[in-house]
């Protein structure tokens, strides 16, 4: 019996929080940045510190939405 292997990921279009783009054969809806070579790293809003981890930013395809958007008229429904 032959087993089928799928098709490799897609190249897509990833952002950083600072709008750096890169160009990326995955699937995934986020990946880390963990390289955090740019001078601005280090102060970056977007850099997420987790215990017992290297620092990293999130990195999302270009064109979704922040996982948070939906939660944006949140509180106006709340009033």
């Amino acid at each position: 019996m032959s087993s089928r292997k799928g098709s490799p990921p897609a190249v897509q279009n990833y952002r950083a929080g600072c709008d750096r783009t890169w160009e990326i054969a995955s699937g995934e809806p986020d990946l880390a940045y963990t390289d955090q070579a740019f001078p601005e790293c280090p102060t970056c809003p977007h850099r997420v510190e987790a215990e017992g981890a290297a620092p990293f930013c999130t990195l999302r395809p270009l064109n979704t939405p922040h996982p948070f958007a939906g939660l944006a008229g949140l509180l106006d429904g709340l009033e």
